[in-house]
């Protein structure tokens, strides 16, 4: 114990001289992965065959590699960049694919995140406030890679339209998950419209493992808050793992503030994303309207 701690002092140190420097700059790759239940998903308007195709299609848009690149106070967190596979957009998983966001800016100074989005061919810069986490810092600590990390946990408000939060509504046999507001519920009618298929629980518990060496209070997404870069995060059914860290890379990028888009808040972004689910459930013959439920 004792060594590790001189260890973590010693690095703690080197590194904290890196941040010192005008021009500091780190990257940090993360894959990210969420499961979805895709059992009796659709009802009866989709075949086995549209089933299937509509999984495959899912599951790119569910395992995704993103990059963070960060300062002392900055960073940007977007895809990385990779060819389409041919008939990958359009249709329905056209619509989900529209649920992941553009490139993401964070000033943790500043406490402002800004958003570029691109949705059925209209570009839009959601710009809001940092979302609050009240980290809770447990005891427990584990290795990823060469770093030593530490427990944070929190409970996070679930963005009503974040589709990798949301789950098959009246899932009577499937596990409840940590920090999950589930209320019992009556089996209804099987719908024909597969947006009457999903809720969204308004609460979830995110687990994250942040490290003191890398003495900044960045991580993917919307994470941020920690004495130390968050290098892994399990919220929900999504799972954020970082893969590689690159202090002050050779080749710096600029950390550029998006400006692209019709400035609009993340409440306003997402009523025009609920007005489109409207419309769609209008084309897929669906008995109800706007029916995305919180529990």
């Amino acid at each position: 114990m004792k060594s590790l701690t001189i260890k973590l002092c010693a690095t703690l140190l080197l590194v904290t001289n890196l941040l010192l420097a005008q021009d500091f700059q780190g990257k940090a790759y993360y894959q990210s992965k969420t499961t979805m239940d895709m059992d009796n998903f659709g009802g009866r308007q989709m075949s086995e065959e549209q089933k299937k195709m509509f999984a495959e299609r899912m599951k790119s848009m569910l395992e995704k590699t993103f990059i963070l690149t960060f300062n002392r106070t900055e960073s940007i967190y977007k895809e990385e960049e990779k060819l389409e596979t041919p008939g990958q957009g359009g249709g329905f998983g056209g619509f989900m694919s529209s649920f992941t966001g553009g490139a993401q800016y964070k000033n943790v100074k500043s406490s402002q995140i800004l958003q570029e989005q691109e949705f059925f061919g209209k570009q839009f810069l959601i710009k809001d406030s940092l979302p609050p986490l009240a980290w809770k810092m447990e005891s427990e600590t584990k290795q990823i890679g060469q770093y030593t990390c530490f427990k944070a946990t929190a409970v996070k408000k679930v963005d009503e339209m974040d589709f990798t939060n949301m789950r098959r509504r009246n899932r009577d046999n499937d596990e409840k998950k940590d920090g999950d507001k589930v209320k019992d519920s009556t089996k209804s009618e099987p719908s024909d419209n597969p947006m009457d298929d999903i809720e969204v629980p308004k609460e979830i518990l995110v687990t994250a493992w942040y490290t003191p060496q890398i003495p900044v209070s960045q991580g993917p997404g919307d994470y941020w808050g920690l004495p130390g870069l968050i290098l892994e995060v399990s919220s929900g059914r999504t799972t954020i793992l970082c893969s590689k860290i690159v202090i002050n890379p050779e080749e710096k990028e600029e950390i550029k503030v998006p400006s692209k888009g019709k400035e609009v808040t993340k409440q306003e972004y997402n009523d025009i994303m609920k007005k489109k689910i409207e419309e769609m459930q209008e084309m897929y013959g669906g008995r109800g309207r706007g029916n995305f439920r919180r529990n």
